[in-house]
């Protein structure tokens, strides 16, 4: 079992910069591929990036590659995203995920573990 939870959302201007921080509790944490996913209103889920549980392997769709950087840092069970050069359409409620297979999978299925969310607004 693993407990995620996110921080670091809110509320930015087109252009700027935020990261998300996720803390992965549980005693394998650091055994589990992380990702985050986002929900816009009115849509669904979408995949946004992955790592791999040494962190050498990531994953990006494509409307973040270039933008977004994901890292983690297992010392601390914490996984973040960098999100630069936002966009007004990147506006969604962002989830931090884990899962005991791959980076590569959480792009074709959904990981077993979500974290609450995080609220990311980007005005124009």
């Amino acid at each position: 079992q693993v407990q995620l939870v996110e921080s670091g959302g809110g509320l930015v201007q087109a252009g700027d910069s935020l990261r998300l921080s996720c803390a992965a509790s549980g005693r394998t944490s650091s055994s589990y591929a992380m990702g985050w996913f986002r929900r816009a209103p009115g849509k669904e889920r979408n995949f946004v990036a992955a790592i791999s549980t040494t962190g050498l392997a990531t994953c990006y769709a494509d409307f973040v590659k270039g933008r977004f950087s994901i890292y983690r840092d297992n010392a601390k069970n914490t996984v973040y995203l960098q999100m630069n050069s936002l966009k007004p359409e990147d506006t969604a409620v962002y989830y931090c995920t884990a899962d005991p297979t791959t980076a590569r999978a959480m792009t074709v299925r959904l990981p077993d573990y979500w974290g609450q969310g995080t609220q990311v607004t980007v005005s124009s």
